[in-house]
């Protein structure tokens, strides 16, 4: 009899098949509500992409996090989101109370952060549909462009990062309800931004 020496999925197959309901429902519905079919639409999905970005903050700026994820802190968006704002002539949304992520502890972070990453990965074809109603990487788009090493290349690095933990079941357990409450959060926000 030979043993199974297949390898064990990483954290992000295991988020990925834990979550993937939630995570195409809400794809489905924000596509559904047609967020670049014109500057107001692509306004309105630029506040909730500033509220999701803002609610990370925290964890991406995390010295333990960024210890076990080389780069993290530069893998963040907010600020470029806040630059596509400007450009459109919109303020951040005021009265939001505190980011939703704030102060989680590092598995709920993990979880958290393996949601708003895994958005990025959708870059280029976001990108094209932006370039439709006249934005681009330097005005009002800067949020989806992929860094100079490609999104491929960085989703490895960032999956790599994500596994350097080594968490007991229960704090996996918390991993997963982190992306769940990110995934719940975004799906919350998409309703207010976009219904």
């Amino acid at each position: 009899m030979t043993a199974d020496i297949s390898p064990k999925p990483g954290r992000a197959d295991r988020l990925r098949a834990a979550t993937d309901d939630t995570h195409q429902a809400l794809d489905a519905w924000v596509m559904a509500a047609n967020p670049f079919a014109d500057l107001g639409r692509y306004g309105r999905y630029l506040l909730m992409q500033y509220e999701i970005h803002r609610d990370v903050a925290g964890p991406y700026a995390d010295a333990a996090l960024n210890a076990a994820i080389p780069g993290l802190a530069g893998m963040a968006r907010l600020q470029a989101v806040r630059a596509d704002l400007a450009d459109l002539g919109l303020e951040p949304p005021e009265g939001m109370g505190p980011p939703a992520a704030e102060g989680v502890a590092l598995p709920e972070a993990l979880g958290w952060l393996y949601v708003v990453e895994g958005s990025n990965l959708g870059g280029a074809f976001l990108l094209k549909a932006a370039r439709a109603i006249g934005l681009s990487e330097s005005h009002g788009a800067r949020h989806m462009v992929d860094p100079e090493e490609g999104p491929a290349a960085v989703w490895r690095a960032f999956k790599a990062g994500l596994d350097a933990p080594v968490l007991n079941a229960a704090e996996e357990a918390r991993v997963i309800a982190g992306a769940e409450a990110a995934f719940a959060r975004a799906h919350a926000l998409a309703r207010r931004w976009l219904g």
